[in-house]
């Protein structure tokens, strides 16, 4: 990784929107069906919804607000997960590209609890 990749890796805003973009222009490449729209449709809205909620989480209007959205980005890039693995089901062909999806965004579902799990720390 070269140091702008690496500075990107850790601009957690940055790369939840590159996890966005590659969702919908890996969403672009497959041929839609009656099995795969509506799965492609939920996929597109949570992959987008985790840099977007993380956007609002960054201007929260308090603790609270922040917690919420942050827990939101957790919730969303579960669901993603999911998503994805629906769609590996129903496009074979295109497994090996929402394989490394789902890593991504099993990372940042990790990284989300982290945070989740350090702000009820705080709350202690």
């Amino acid at each position: 990784m070269n140091k702008s990749s690496n500075k990107n890796f850790y601009d957690l805003e940055e790369r939840t929107a590159s996890f966005g973009e590659k969702v919908i222009d890996c969403a672009k490449q497959i041929k839609r069906n009656a099995i795969n729209t509506s799965i492609i449709t939920q996929l597109i809205r949570s992959a987008t919804s985790i840099g977007a909620n993380y956007c609002e989480a960054n201007n929260a209007s308090s603790k609270n607000d922040f917690r919420n959205k942050i827990y939101i980005c957790k919730k969303e890039s579960n669901e993603t997960k999911y998503w994805l693995r629906m769609l590996a089901r129903t496009t074979p062909s295109f497994r090996d590209e929402i394989r490394k999806l789902w890593k991504e965004a099993q990372e940042l579902n990790l990284i989300f609890q982290k945070i989740v799990n350090s702000l009820k720390q705080r709350k202690k």
